[in-house]
Parts: C-alpha cells; sequence; structure tokens
C-alpha cells in the first residue's frame, strides 16, 4: 500500500520533466510512473495539476544560531526558527557550520551543533566544519576521521573579514595544509576568498578619507581582492589536489576565475547568492541600505549581469543565501562600513526568487532551476541522491510550486523575524505545498510540521566531483 500518490503535476526528475505520478510510502519515494500506472491501494491521492513539483531545496550555506561579529553574546535565529521558514519557502535540508576554534577541536564544534539542532529543527540539516584563524596541527590531523563520521567539507577564510577582527583569516600555509588533508581523504574545501592586504587597506583608506559609512561598502570588498583571491586558492588547489567549493561569489572576475579554473579540469565550483543576483551597490545608497548587505560585498550591475551569466551556462554552480537571521533593529544598528551587520533572512525565499528571476524573466529550463537550488548542492555536499532528486529510493521531499502565484510579497508572506529585503518584489510563481521525508509539512499556508521532526543527515561526496568538474 502506498501512503500518497502526487497526481497531474509537471515532475522535474533527473530524467526529464514530466507529467509522471509520483508514489510515496514511508520516508521514500518508490515510483515514478506514467499516469495511472500506480494501482495500488493508497491512503490519499494528492492532485498537483497545475503545478511544477520538484524535490525540496538544499540550502548550502546557512549560519543559524550563530555569533553576531560586533554582537557579543548575541546570536542569529535558531534551528526552529530559521527550518520553520525554510520549508515554507520549499527548502527541506539546511547546511549550517560547525565552528572550531581556540579551545575546540573539530568533534566538539560538531557536538556544540548537535546539542543546538537536535530535537529543535523542523527541516533536516547538517554541517559544514568551519576552521578559523591558525588552526592547530592536531585539528587538522582530525580531517579524516571527521569526513569518515560524515562531515566532507571544511570551511576557511582568507580574510578577516572587517578591521580589528583577528580570529578568522587562515594563513596561506594553514590553508594549504587543510587542503592536503582534505583531498587526501575525499573531502571538499568551502572557501571564504578575499585577500585580506586589500581589504584592511582598503579600510583605513576609506576612513582617512571620510568615506566610512556603510554606503561605501563595495569599496572595501572590491573585484580585485575577489579575483586575486580568488586565483590564489585556485593555484594552492593545483598543488595540493584540493576540491573547491568558493561561497557567495559576488563580481564578475570570481566566475571568470572560476571558467578558467575549470576549464584546466579542475575540481573548481561556485555558488552565488540571490540577493547578488537581485541587488546592486546603488542599494547602499538607500535610506536603510545597510539592510541589503552580505559579505563581501553587493556589486555593479555588471557584475549582477556576470552572475546570472554565470548561473545559466554553468560556470556557478549552486543558488545559496548566506542565512544570517536578525532582527531589523540589529540589522540597520550599523552606520559604518566597519559595523554594519552582515546577512539576512533568505531561505524562505531562495527557491521562489529563483523560479521568477532565473524560470520566468530568463528562460532558465526547468532541470537547471532544480540543479542550482536543490541537486547541485545535494551532489557536491554528499547528499545525493538521497537529497536533491525525485527518483525511486530518494527521500520524499517534495514541492510544489504554483506558478499561477503573480503578486507583491508583503511582511505577510514570510515566517521569520521582522523585515525581508524581498518586501515589495514581485513574483510569478511560489512554493505552495512541501513533503518531508514523507511527511507533509507546508500545506494551505499552513504548517502541519513538528519541532524536531528534522534529521541530522550524514554525507559522502562522489570522488569523480572531486578529481574534475562534474557539474
Amino acid at each position: 500500500m502506498l501512503d500518497y500518490i502526487i497526481r497531474g503535476g509537471q515532475v522535474v526528475t533527473p530524467g526529464g520533466v514530466g507529467g509522471w505520478d509520483i508514489g510515496v510510502q514511508g520516508e521514500k519515494i518508490v515510483a515514478i510512473a506514467e499516469p495511472g500506472a500506480l494501482t495500488e491501494q493508497v491512503g490519499r491521492v494528492i492532485d498537483a495539476s497545475g503545478k511544477i513539483v520538484i524535490p525540496g531545496g538544499v540550502e548550502p550555506h546557512a549560519h543559524v544560531a550563530a555569533p553576531i561579529m560586533g554582537h557579543p553574546n548575541t546570536e542569529t535565529a535558531p534551528p526552529d526558527q530559521v527550518s520553520r521558514a525554510a520549508l515554507f519557502g520549499g527548502t527541506t535540508t539546511l547546511v549550517d557550520f560547525a565552528i572550531q576554534g581556540p579551545g575546540r577541536d573539530i568533534f566538539q564544534a560538531i557536538e556544540e551543533r548537535n546539542g543546538r539542532w537536535k530535537g529543535q529543527s523542523y527541516a533536516d540539516y547538517t554541517y559544514h566544519c568551519m576552521l578559523l584563524g591558525d588552526i592547530p596541527s592536531e585539528v587538522i590531523s582530525q580531517i579524516p576521521q571527521v569526513i569518515d563520521a560524515g562531515f566532507p567539507s571544511f570551511k576557511v577564510f582568507t580574510t578577516n573579514i572587517r578591521p580589528n577582527t583577528h580570529d578568522r583569516m587562515a594563513r596561506l600555509g594553514h590553508v594549504a595544509a587543510v587542503m592536503e588533508e582534505v583531498a587526501a581523504a575525499n573531502g571538499l574545501m568551502i572557501v571564504h576568498a578575499e585577500d585580506d592586504d586589500l581589504v584592511q587597506f582598503l579600510y583605513q583608506r576609506l576612513q582617512n578619507q571620510g568615506t566610512y559609512d556603510w554606503t561605501h561598502m563595495h569599496k572595501a570588498h572590491t573585484n580585485m581582492s575577489e579575483d586575486i583571491s580568488f586565483r590564489r586558492i585556485i593555484r594552492a588547489a593545483e598543488w595540493t589536489g584540493a576540491a573547491v567549493y568558493f561561497v557567495h561569489v559576488s563580481a564578475k572576475e570570481g566566475v571568470q576565475a572560476i571558467r578558467e579554473a575549470r576549464g584546466k579540469g579542475l575540481p573548481i565550483y561556485g555558488e552565488t547568492l540571490h540577493n547578488y543576483v537581485s541587488f546592486t551597490a546603488d542599494d547602499y545608497q538607500k535610506a536603510d541600505g545597510m539592510k541589503y548587505h552580505t559579505y563581501p560585498s553587493l556589486k555593479s550591475e555588471e557584475d549582477r549581469q556576470a552572475l546570472w551569466t554565470g548561473l545559466l551556462k554553468g560556470d556557478i554552480h549552486t543558488m545559496a543565501t548566506d542565512e544570517y537571521c536578525t532582527s531589523y533593529a540589529l540589522k540597520v544598528e550599523g552606520k559604518t562600513i566597519e559595523n554594519v551587520t552582515g546577512g539576512h533572512n533568505g531561505a524562505e525565499t531562495r527557491v521562489g526568487i529563483t523560479y521568477t528571476e532565473g524560470v520566468v524573466k530568463r528562460g532558465m529550463s526547468l532541470e537547471h532551476f532544480v540543479n542550482v537550488t536543490s541537486t547541485n548542492a545535494a551532489r557536491l555536499l554528499g547528499l545525493y541522491p538521497r537529497k536533491g532528486a525525485l527518483a525511486p529510493g530518494s527521500d520524499a521531499d517534495i514541492v510544489f510550486i504554483d506558478p499561477t502565484v503573480h503578486k507583491t510579497l508583503s511582511m505577510s508572506d514570510f515566517h521569520i523575524t521582522d523585515y525581508s529585503i524581498w518586501e515589495g518584489w514581485e513574483v510569478h510563481g511560489w512554493p505552495v505545498f512541501t513533503m518531508l521525508r514523507g511527511k507533509i509539512v507546508v500545506e494551505n499556508g499552513r504548517l502541519a510540521g513538528v519541532q524536531g521532526s528534522g534529521m541530522l543527515i550524514p554525507r559522502k561526496i562522489d570522488s569523480d566531483l572531486l578529481s574534475r568538474p562534474r557539474l
């Protein structure tokens, strides 16, 4: 007996798009069949007529219950709030960060995250391992065991991001040592790449010039910085054999660096953010323009268009958010480029905005839309085919997008915090139904999921993705 048959929708599978029926039993998809071919007894037939049926989104970059830079003892929104909003937006799996640092090794960082997520999340989840500063050799030596434990992705920073912050940047020697261990054990490097010498010099120059308010943020986090740092990391990856995933690509130079590296056969991948492809540095000029900021920074209209071109042509592989949810008051509290708070509450809007801006406005195919919002992240991070696919044996993480939804987004459309940079944005299509592992969690605008039902998902990356550019 089947628990559900989903019928009548336009179904996006790894094999293409068609009007198939989906059979769900327990937590899994058990059949993708021709219409009417599933004749078993069924608990409920779900009519998806007029809807686009896709796998649940995979958010590859979220900072949940994370320390807020410049605000001691203050954190971003916790797992229950972020995961609930994510489900409303069609995302069923979130990737957070287990933060290693002074006095804490990687396994202790993972245990800390387990304590924050277990029993709290509405969605499934996992963690990248974030390695900070001067990474001790004994921490680097843990990498093979951490990968064996199901956490194969490791984030480093090549900048401290802001002045008077000294605990983030890993120097190149440490980065190369991590790369060597990660490459040998079939892991993936996750890199926030900016050139710290440039960034810190430009902060000081802007202060000396009296142009230190937030509207000048893009003059500290520049295209030149992204270009130099990306190419430096790519060269280190060539020497060590590491596969690299660049987070939040923001500039045309970053896209070009990734394109060239992949042309040489290197396993280099990139993500951008849906705010980077929708806003520019001109938005900083607004009265509350700091609300649009995520590090590194918004760039020019030319860069925004280059990011879209990169997404459409396959030079950029995932649409992420860098989820970093705060209240509006905290978000607009900072007034200089040194104290503005980065990040925004994007996990709920990522899938819907990408559909409108990518599929409707730019002709992105449904298959490619699913790739950049779900499948590519699942494959790169070792979740596939359990996640990121509508296929027999995959988790029944299923989302309906209603393409007839035409509206201007208002705060009543959102389910987290008290502001959104997407308020007032016109959308053509929006997620309206979400299933997580065979359980309906959002339907008819109501939450049906249960807090604590989200699971920690172990990961193992296909070695082929780590040896050559396979996406």
